[in-house]
């Protein structure tokens, strides 16, 4: 059995290194002067979508992402890791999108894509916190989800297993594919790439998707006055059932 997975991943600022010219006036994170690095739980959501890779023959890992046109250099580094394909959705149309902007562009390119039994992602980007988009993603594409994810544990016969890390211990639970997952960073952390590592060209493993123009659908794209969003909840959690431990 082979899997269609689409990982979601985002190029961010790296905050461990913040210096005096960290963030502007306004209070926003000033990119130009910290360095751009692959979000750190995006990571482990490619982790676990290339492990299933090994896990079953013939598996296709696609790498979505969305940002300016930097933020091919974390498809490439993706497509050196093991990741199939990768697409960067990208325009200035984008600039500034808050998590129901974001989440409604990666939906769209999501439905173009098509043909997938698996979404994986990180839970957040550690430039917003929100760990919004993914769950957000799941309700516009009417897929079940499964959050907080620390390993996926098998996926075949319909069904994904999931382990969930939760503040009071750990769950595990099936849910039906398609299916959207959320990876947390407890999860086994992939290890990091040196700076000198000389990664292979990848000019015809990866495309550029941008939106229609002139489209006669108005897009909801909208950022709320104080700033923030309300997490989308699933609208049923009967597809996701626990399962019983092992005696």
């Amino acid at each position: 059995m082979s899997l269609n997975i689409i990982v979601l991943a985002k190029q961010v600022p790296d905050t461990r290194n913040v210096g005096k010219d960290a963030m502007k006036e306004d209070g926003t994170i000033n990119r130009a002067a910290l360095p751009a690095i692959f979000n750190p739980e995006d990571l482990n959501a490619l982790e676990q979508a290339l492990k299933l890779k090994d896990m079953y023959p013939g598996t296709t890992v696609t790498l979505l992402t969305m940002g300016p046109a930097r933020a091919a250099e974390i498809v490439r580094e993706g497509l050196y890791r093991g990741a199939d394909r990768g697409i960067v959705l990208s325009d200035r149309a984008f600039a500034g999108a808050d998590t129901l902007a974001t989440s409604y562009a990666l939906n769209a390119a999501v439905r173009k894509i098509g043909d997938y039994d698996l979404i994986i992602g990180g839970r957040q980007a550690i430039d917003g916190d929100t760990a919004q988009v993914g769950p957000q993603i799941a309700e516009k594409l009417k897929l079940p989800q499964v959050t907080y994810a620390e390993e996926i544990i098998s996926a075949e016969n319909g069904h994904a297993i999931v382990k969930r890390r939760l503040e009071g211990g750990v769950e595990t639970v099936k849910a039906p594919m398609p299916l959207v997952i959320t990876v947390n960073g407890s999860v086994r952390a992939m290890p990091a790439m040196s700076r000198n590592t000389n990664m292979p060209p990848f000019h015809r493993r990866w495309q550029p998707m941008r939106p229609k123009r002139n489209s006669s659908q108005s897009a909801p794209i909208s950022k709320s006055a104080n700033g923030t969003l309300r997490r989308s909840m699933p609208t049923s959690r009967s597809v996701v059932s626990p399962v019983p431990p092992r005696k």
